[in-house]
């Protein structure tokens, strides 16, 4: 890959998570309530299922998933004690994906 490919695949990134930032932030400069939080989690852990379907032997992403998933859990169970119907409503999300 080279390095132009590399910054456009980064910068792809980017603006899909501005653009989750956009969809489910509270108020206009919100970038790290748990609801955004869970939900640039739930594309980043989509995107390394993704690769693990490819590349089944990367263990070093595999670590890395199952630390995203482990946070996204802790985030889940905040936001179930703090605000149940916006922890109702992500879930909701997430189960619609599957």
């Amino acid at each position: 890959m080279t390095k132009k490919e590399e910054k456009t695949r980064s910068e792809d990134n980017l603006s899909l998570t501005e653009k989750i930032i956009e969809e489910t932030r509270r108020h206009k400069r919100d970038t790290g309530s748990p609801e955004v939080q869970i939900n640039i989690l739930n594309k980043e852990i989509d995107d390394l299922l993704r690769h693990l379907s490819t590349h089944r032997h990367d263990n070093s992403s595999r670590l890395g998933l199952i630390k995203k998933i482990s946070r996204r859990r802790k985030l889940l169970k905040y936001l179930a004690a703090e605000n149940p119907a916006a922890y109702k409503k992500i879930l909701a999300k997430i189960k619609n994906k599957k």
